[in-house]
Formats: C-alpha cells, structure tokens, sequence
C-alpha cells in the first residue's frame, strides 16, 4: 500500500488495483483552432498542464497501475450527439462543423487526436465519451472492474466539466478517486477551485486532492527513471 498527503486526509492506494484516468487532453480542447478556441477560451491555461500530465503518466506507468485515456467524440454522422448539445451556446464553430483541424469533437479527425506528447502507449485503453461523463455510454466500468479496480487518479480538463464529471460518475460506482490537482485545469482559473473545493468539501464527499509531488513522493519511479 502506498499513503499520498492529500486533502482532507491521505489517500492510501494499492498500484495494483488503482488505474489513472487521463480526461480529454484532445488538440479540440487543447490547442488553438480546435473547439475550445471556438467558443472564445484561451486555451494557454490547457496547454500548460500537459509537462504535469506527461510526468503523472510516467508515474503511473513506471508503477505498473492501468492507464485510460478518453476523447469527447461523436459519429460522424452525430447520431450520438444531441441537437440541443450541438447547439449550446450559439458558436461560430459547433460539434460536427469544419474547423481548421477538421470537423470539430468527431472520431477519427486531426483535432479529435490526443496531444502526441501524452499518446496512449501500447495497451492502454482509449475511451471515445460523447457525453461529459467518462463512463456514460462507454464499457470504462466494465473495463476497470475486470481488472480489479478500486482507486482511480484523475488528470485533464477541464476541471469542472469533464473531470468533475466523471469523478461523480466514479463516486456513485463505488470508487475511491483522488484529483491530481496540478493535472487538471479550466479555461476560468475559478472554476478550477471552485471544483476542487466542492469535490473534497465535507470530508472528500466525492474524493480527495493532491499535487503531483505528493504522488512522487508516496510512489518514487523505478531505479534510473527521472519525473
């Protein structure tokens, strides 16, 4: 077992059965041109989080745990996509349109893509979400409980949105999650405490937080691996 100084109280893991969940870090969310950038972010606060999730993937990986990444995708036809989810917000570039990495949130186009610097690895599993949630309308439950999952690790963004998100769906399934706070991020710096806050208020009522360095220090990698 291994015991991570976290908020409100430490967070006791065995790799063995814990797996990261890597939420969204898709060039649509991440990168300008995509539709984070459509709908008018700055999407520098994104792009700053990716060294912190590439070194948590490290981490993870070198620890032997399972490790998941998802997209917020739909068909190319959107049959998955509900037209009012299309339509949210009035953007000049909505769900399905031409944007300049190709049709905006739709599988198997350029801007659909996770970031290469934090590609899935041989093995581990992609899940393609067309809700918020990682585990709506997708086999992740399925996934995680053949392998014997119990605790899950959350990285991504955004904070309050996906991540949020699919850290509740977690809760409700009977999982134990920790958010790596310096691992996820928002377009709106507030948003982010404001989720990191309601998740861990009451006691951790949905999971717990903590820095990547807490993990480092409760999970050291492999002999001759750098962070």
């Amino acid at each position: 077992m291994s015991s991570v100084d976290a908020f409100p109280y430490p967070y006791d893991f065995d790799a063995r059965t814990t797996a990261l969940l890597v939420i969204d870090m898709q060039r649509d969310f991440v990168e300008e041109g995509g539709f984070g950038s459509a709908l008018g972010n700055d999407v520098r606060p994104l792009a700053a989080i990716v060294p912190t999730v590439a070194a948590l993937l490290r981490l993870a990986r070198g620890a032997g745990m399972m490790v998941a990444h998802t997209r917020e995708s739909h068909l190319p036809d959107l049959s998955d996509c509900p037209p009012a989810k299309r339509l949210r917000g009035n953007p000049i570039l909505g769900i399905g349109d031409a944007g300049p990495m190709g049709r905006i949130l739709v599988r198997g186009e350029p801007g659909n893509q996770i970031l290469a610097a934090l590609a899935p690895a041989p093995g581990e599993s992609v899940i393609d979400k067309p809700g918020k949630g990682a585990f709506y309308a997708t086999d992740l439950h399925a996934q995680l409980q053949a392998r014997g999952i119990t605790h899950l690790l959350f990285a991504g963004v955004t904070t309050e949105v996906c991540v949020q998100t699919s850290m509740r769906e977690a809760n409700d399934r009977g999982y134990e999650c920790l958010l790596v706070e310096d691992a996820c991020a928002s377009y709106f710096p507030a948003f982010h405490e404001a989720t990191l806050a309601m998740l861990t208020a009451q006691g951790g009522i949905v999971g717990w937080k903590a820095p990547l360095a807490s993990l480092q220090r409760a999970l050291p990698l492999p002999q001759g691996e750098t962070p």
